[in-house]
């Protein structure tokens, strides 16, 4: 059964153990990406997640409210075949991140930076042995080549499953320290989203909150959450 039909078809939705981890069964059969593979995950917390989903649908399977099944259709159809290049292309994250470009004014956004962002830096520089440069404005630095191996390393030794959901929490915050520092547990995910929002929480301070900004961050705050929230379902495989 593939992931494009669109009219719900079936009654029962159950979770079944399979060789390597755990499918969805729909009336018994299957599910499927988009590839035809089989929907097989490795940890029942992520096929349960997967299966809520399912068992959600209406009338209308609708792809934009299944980020679980989402997820796991990448995971297996496309970041399986393409790790390398996935991980080349978030590991390059460490060269320009978020943390390390600092405002030159006023100070206290400078204070509120420093003291939200050092913290993680630090972190890395002692866990991951990646001591990043940090500057002020928006011209790109160069950062250590043994910093950026290293922080390749951290992501390269992801599962596909793992590396699909570290996915959305680098893309969505920008910054790959962030990211790397609730997947060690070093951070809360509330932590490291208010630490990605410094700039947008000073604005809204100083210029009032607009109404369509607001819902987007609210979007993105709420993608960056069920990201971290995969990563925990499947974080005894990571």
């Amino acid at each position: 059964m593939s992931f494009l039909k669109k009219k719900r078809f079936w009654t029962d939705v159950a979770v079944v153990g399979s060789t390597g981890g755990f499918v969805v069964h729909l009336d018994g059969r299957v599910l499927k990406t988009p590839a035809k593979n089989d929907l097989n995950v490795p940890t029942r917390a992520a096929a349960d997640l997967i299966a809520a989903e399912w068992a959600a649908v209406d009338e209308t399977v609708d792809p934009t409210v299944m980020p679980a099944t989402q997820w796991a259709n990448v995971a297996i159809d496309r970041v399986g075949e393409k790790h390398a290049d996935v991980v080349e292309m978030l590991a390059a994250y460490g060269g320009s991140d978020l943390l390390c470009y600092r405002a030159t004014s006023p100070e206290e956004l400078i204070a509120r930076q420093a003291a939200v962002w050092d913290g993680p830096l630090a972190w890395a520089e002692a866990r991951i042995k990646a001591p990043l440069t940090v500057t002020n404005g928006v011209i790109p630095v160069d950062q250590p080549n043994q910093s950026l191996q290293n922080l390749h390393a951290e992501v390269a030794q992801m599962e596909p499953f793992t590396l699909s959901a570290f996915h959305d929490l680098v893309h969505i915050s920008g910054s790959l320290v962030l990211s790397l520092a609730i997947f060690h547990k070093e951070m809360s995910v509330e932590e490291a989203w208010n630490a990605s929002q410094v700039d947008e929480i000073w604005q809204n301070e100083i210029w009032g909150e607009d109404e369509e900004a607001t819902a987007a961050t609210a979007t993105k705050r709420k993608s960056f959450v069920f990201a971290s929230n995969l990563l925990e379902s499947v974080r005894e495989c990571a």
